[in-house]
């Protein structure tokens, strides 16, 4: 057996001598096959969930039932959009839930930033215990407030009314967190002690420094709480009615009531209700990502 050794002037060698001092130098890497062949896996089983619900919308009942099941887009998805739209009163859903969402997303992000400023940069007594405790409200299963929260949604008269859902939703232990580990690496204390030297008060330091530094996660965190907000289903399900002020989710739960569910206008309506979603990222996605990448750069 013959071995060949590359001589480090020959121009076999070059390119890989390049692609080294690239990476080290932290210049830019090239994937080879095998990663786009992972990536593209990936993103083919990513993809499955929506396309196969795509699928099913497109269908009747009657067809999804046979096996196999179909694999493949049928004629029936604008009616069954039509549909599920005039039956489960999605316009209204629709607009209730934006609604909720934008105003919870929008308070969890205005109060998590506040209260992560203070548990990250402030000093006052009894700082880690109370952080402690945030932390353990994020291990407790929501299920166990249902109970209690319920028993006070209906002494204060608010069944199926939206403040029923708004104000359990205004705060969140996670985004607490999630600003304080931000802050802690991302805003340095130098800034901080040059607006104190300036005369800035708490209040300004946050509106103008804080604000400002945490503007990459801030965004992250509110969509996150959107997200979340917008596919909630137990809590709104308990407290709003599919005829009064549903949310979307409580109103695709109704859709394919009766002795044989249409599975078919359960995936339109599940279509419908996952579009908005889709839409932000496709417009907002690589806004944010590109912040998180500028504030990690600046940590």
């Amino acid at each position: 057996m013959t071995t060949t050794l590359t001589k480090p002037g020959t121009p076999a060698a070059e390119p890989r001598r390049r692609r080294s001092r690239a990476a080290r130098a932290g210049g830019q890497l090239y994937a080879g096959p095998i990663a786009y062949v992972i990536l593209a896996l990936f993103t083919l089983g990513s993809l499955f969930p929506l396309v196969w619900t795509a699928i099913a919308a497109s269908r009747d009942n009657n067809r999804l039932a046979q096996t196999p099941p179909p694999f493949w887009f049928g004629s029936n998805l604008m009616h069954n959009l039509q549909v599920a739209w005039s039956d489960a009163n999605l316009g209204k859903a629709f607009w209730n839930t934006t609604i909720v969402a934008g105003i919870s997303a929008a308070t969890i992000v205005l109060l998590s930033t506040i209260a992560g400023f203070a548990f990250a940069k402030l000093r006052f007594k009894g700082r880690g215990a109370l952080m402690l405790i945030v932390i353990g409200t994020m291990m407790v299963p929501p299920q166990l407030s249902i109970i209690p929260l319920y028993m006070v949604v209906a002494r204060l008269d608010w069944t199926d009314q939206l403040q029923a859902v708004i104000l359990p939703s205004l705060v969140s232990a996670f985004g607490v967190f999630f600003m304080r580990q931000y802050l802690l690496q991302s805003l340095p204390d130098e800034i901080i002690e040059a607006a104190r030297v300036d005369g800035a008060s708490s209040w300004r330091v946050v509106w103008h420094v804080v604000f400002p530094a945490a503007r990459p996660a801030m965004a992250v965190l509110g969509m996150l709480m959107f997200v979340q907000t917008w596919n909630d289903f137990l809590w709104p399900f308990l407290v709003l009615t599919q005829t009064g002020n549903p949310t979307v989710q409580v109103a695709i739960a109704g859709l394919g009531r009766g002795y044989t569910p249409d599975q078919s206008l359960i995936m339109a309506g599940a279509l419908l209700g996952t579009l908005p979603l889709l839409l932000v990222f496709a417009v907002f996605g690589k806004q944010i990502v590109g912040g998180i990448m500028q504030g990690a750069v600046k940590g």
